[in-house]
């Protein structure tokens, strides 16, 4: 069984990244004015002044404009930063500096404050590789944030962000899988 599981989500894994490595500059840019527009909608109605964020690989959805509105309405972002252990410790991040970190995606440069500074923010955004009807997210398989959503006592609100192809009838699931309440496409929100 778990074997079955692991296959079939290394497959749409595989399907969903290259669906996003043919995306056009068009479709991206579409895409990008998108989810910063719905970005800032859901931050305005949840009237959230921390959040956190991750920094964008080159074929996720970008976050970079969505970020740069978030500092200049002087909102507190949290970005994270993956551990050897396979958790994840948060910086506020300094200025526009990053590198890419041990899960090879890009990390902002900044004062680590530990795993248990997410407790403080009022609205999570994670990166999804999809998510189904039911909320259930599957990301890109290393488990940093369905450890860290699944270690916390109280949780705000965690949205995922996802092309509008990407929010599926049915992901395979996991033990470990962690729902979300919502996502984010260039099109919509959807609260679960």
């Amino acid at each position: 069984m778990y074997s079955d599981i692991a296959h079939r989500k290394r497959a749409l894994r595989a399907e969903l990244r290259e669906r996003r490595q043919n995306l056009t500059s068009s479709e991206r840019d579409f895409a990008t004015a998108g989810f910063t527009e719905n970005l800032q909608s859901l931050v305005l109605d949840l009237s959230a002044r921390s959040i956190s964020c991750y920094l964008s690989a080159r074929n996720e959805p970008d976050t970079r404009p969505f970020l740069n509105w978030a500092t200049a309405e002087g909102i507190r972002i949290l970005f994270p930063i993956s551990r050897e252990d396979g958790l994840l410790d948060w910086t506020v991040g300094d200025g526009d500096e990053e590198f890419t970190g041990i899960s090879g995606v890009p990390e902002a440069v900044g004062t680590l404050l530990g795993p248990i500074a997410i407790n403080d923010v009022d609205l999570i955004i994670v990166p999804a590789a999809a998510v189904d009807e039911s909320g259930l997210r599957m990301g890109w398989g290393r488990g940093y944030f369905d450890k860290t959503l699944g270690s916390m006592e109280k949780c705000p609100p965690v949205y995922a962000m996802v092309f509008d192809s990407e929010y599926l009838d049915e992901v395979p699931r996991e033990v470990h899988d962690q729902p979300v309440n919502g996502l984010i496409t260039p099109t919509r929100i959807i609260a679960f």
